[in-house]
């Protein structure tokens, strides 16, 4: 069912030319005596690739129609990685450029949201947060506070991300795996 132009919000899902795309900015513009336009950003969820458009006004939008499915991650093998759908027990593959940067933080047993369009998946929702140990850091500081200067560590993962100084080795940390930053120190 189409929708006009001017009711895309952003995290929408669009169909424009045949593929699934992804509002990520928009913004509706009435420039003087001309017509309306909405201009928005979009991400093709198959390739992954941005760009902008110019919507007219009077422009019908195809919204997708999205599945959701909760998926756990079971193993990798090479750039592969394997899943299992928590609902009906398939199994599916997703390479490592469909995961994008997510791909870093999957770990086995780990419970995801997968979305899906035309039965295949396009694009992974991760958790809020994940608790990972810390492997590899410079040593604490005795004076270290918690608004004091970061450091970098890399957790067992291979991900390396700062911390702030008080984290030592072996402590394990809350993180947030779409911006990559640490919340806080995981209490045991």
């Amino acid at each position: 069912m189409a929708i006009p132009a001017t009711q895309i919000r952003r995290g929408m899902v669009i169909v424009f030319e045949g593929q699934p795309c992804r509002v990520i900015e928009f913004r509706h513009h009435t420039p003087g005596n001309l017509r309306a336009m909405v201009q928005a950003k979009l991400k093709n969820l198959r390739s992954g690739s941005s760009f902008e458009h110019r919507f007219r006004a009077a422009d019908s939008i195809d919204p997708a129609s999205m599945e959701t499915h909760d998926l756990e991650f079971l193993y990798q093998g090479g750039d592969t990685y394997h899943f299992m759908n928590v609902e009906n027990y398939d199994q599916l593959e997703m390479d490592e450029e469909a995961l994008g940067d997510n791909a870093q933080w999957m770990q086995p047993g780990m419970k995801i949201q997968a979305e899906y369009y035309d039965g295949r998946p396009v694009g992974i929702k991760l958790p809020n947060s994940l608790v990972l140990e810390v492997v590899d850091t410079a040593p604490v500081m005795k004076t270290a506070t918690k608004t004091a200067s970061t450091k970098p560590a890399k957790l067992e993962n291979g991900v390396t991300i700062n911390v702030p100084e008080f984290v030592g080795t072996g402590d394990k940390v809350k993180v947030n795996p779409s911006t990559g930053e640490y919340q806080e120190r995981a209490k045991d």
